[in-house]
């Protein structure tokens, strides 16, 4: 499990277009998915430690941040060939114990992964209402273990100021996580 973590943000890289089947038996893409100030693209899986430790943190910033005119969506592009506990059953069922609520999506090629350029689990991509990336940062200083309950909310302040003012900080703190789990490799 190679620890991995993000590059810098590319402010303004537009967002990829997706078609992608959701645990809810939908597909998904990116007009359905944006909210009205922007979106939050999350990269996550349901075996890493990292992404274990900020699940119930990630439940409530997004449903925070849908009061600003923020939605979210996630993607698991994890190939789950060596990591079973990551197939879409398991996504359903992850789904399921923490109320997600926010799509969660299945990139089983990887082509939507390779294309945002994820390269761990969390990787999050903020954008703006003109889906224009503005946050590639960190939930918070959570690592392997959950950080105290009174940190500073990186992303959750940073998308909370793209949402009011379609700008995210200049300063921001990489997100840490796994590998994503790429096929044949």
């Amino acid at each position: 499990m190679a620890s991995t973590e993000t590059p810098v943000c590319e402010f303004g890289k537009p967002a990829v277009d997706f078609d992608l089947p959701g645990v809810d038996g939908q597909r998904w893409n990116l007009a359905k998915c944006r909210g009205e100030n922007g979106l939050l693209v999350m990269f996550i899986c349901n075996h890493c430690p990292f992404v274990k430790a900020v699940q119930d943190r990630i439940v409530r910033d997004v449903r925070e941040l849908a009061d600003f005119g923020i939605k979210a969506v996630a993607i698991m592009s994890n190939d789950p060939t060596d990591y079973p506990e990551d197939s879409f059953d398991n996504m359903k069922r992850v789904s399921e114990t923490h109320a997600y609520p926010f799509p969660y999506l299945y990139d089983e090629t990887q082509e939507i992964a390779k294309a945002y350029g994820a390269v761990c689990t969390p990787d999050f991509f903020g954008f703006n209402g003109q889906l224009e990336l503005q946050y590639r940062g960190r939930l918070d200083a959570s690592r392997k273990e959950t950080a105290p309950p009174d940190v500073r909310r990186d992303l959750f302040e940073a998308m909370k100021q793209v949402a009011l003012t379609g700008q995210g900080p200049a300063e921001q703190i990489p997100s840490m996580g796994c590998s994503i789990k790429w096929r044949g490799e």
